[in-house]
């Protein structure tokens, strides 16, 4: 595992960003597995801002998202489709048919799973896939206990996570279920990028990266893969 330590927030953000436009600017049809959640968001703004000087084209990029909620629509301000067309894809030059993420509306889990890993397939891998992780060590949606062999599955999220995420829905109407890309899926990923920040991500920083490899810390598998590059600010790997 390759470990950078940015200064802080925004310094973690470009170099997380420079690591992934270096993936795009060697391979211009890179397919990348792509995160929601706060930690991207400055990575993301770097990106979109070294695009528009011209230092960075996605024209010929394929994204793949590795989560979505079960029940919401791709309009719902909280759906993670929302989140990547008004964080990255409307700023970017990329193709809208080559940005892909779960069908929270398909009620069948055996149909979207087995659809989603053979676009995962059909597009030939993930060359790229980004990363952050929860404050309980999940990577997606993954869980602790989750099992490390499974692909794109619906999976219950637990309260941590549910209550984690309750500060997104003002209305307290957090969904219970999503899709997402399983270990295993993102395990085959050729380059694995994991971004991380703040203080209060320190202690499972420490324990996921340079702990046991466990189900019980479902981020901690990464050990296991031979090309992981983890960028996090000094707060979040004081530990380390």
């Amino acid at each position: 595992m390759r470990i950078i330590k940015a200064n802080d927030y925004a310094d973690m953000s470009r170099k997380a960003a420079n690591v992934l436009s270096a993936q795009v600017i060697l391979k211009p049809n890179s397919v990348l597995g792509l995160a929601t959640g706060s930690t991207p968001l400055g990575m993301y703004r770097q990106l979109i801002e070294w695009h528009r000087k011209g230092d960075i084209d996605f024209s010929e990029v394929t994204t793949i998202n590795l989560d979505e909620y079960i029940g919401l629509a791709p309009r719902h301000p909280q759906s993670y489709r929302w989140f990547m067309d008004n964080n990255l894809f409307r700023h970017i030059n990329i193709k809208p048919a080559n940005t892909h993420v779960p069908d929270g509306l398909e009620p069948d889990e055996a149909r979207e799973s087995s659809r989603y890993e053979a676009l995962i397939q059909g597009c030939g891998g993930i060359d790229m896939q980004l990363l952050g992780i929860g404050h309980n060590g999940h990577i997606g949606f993954n869980e602790p206990g989750a099992a490390f062999e499974k692909n794109t599955h619906r999976v219950p999220l637990t309260d941590t996570t549910i209550h984690a995420n309750s500060r997104f829905f003002p209305d307290g109407d957090v969904p219970r279920e999503a899709y997402t890309m399983g270990i295993r899926s993102i395990m085959q990923a050729r380059r694995i990028l994991v971004v991380v920040s703040g203080k209060s991500k320190a202690e499972i920083a420490r324990r996921a990266f340079f702990g046991a490899v466990t189900p019980q810390i479902p981020a901690s598998v990464l050990q296991l893969h031979n090309n992981v590059t983890l960028v996090g600010d000094a707060e979040a790997l004081s530990l380390y």
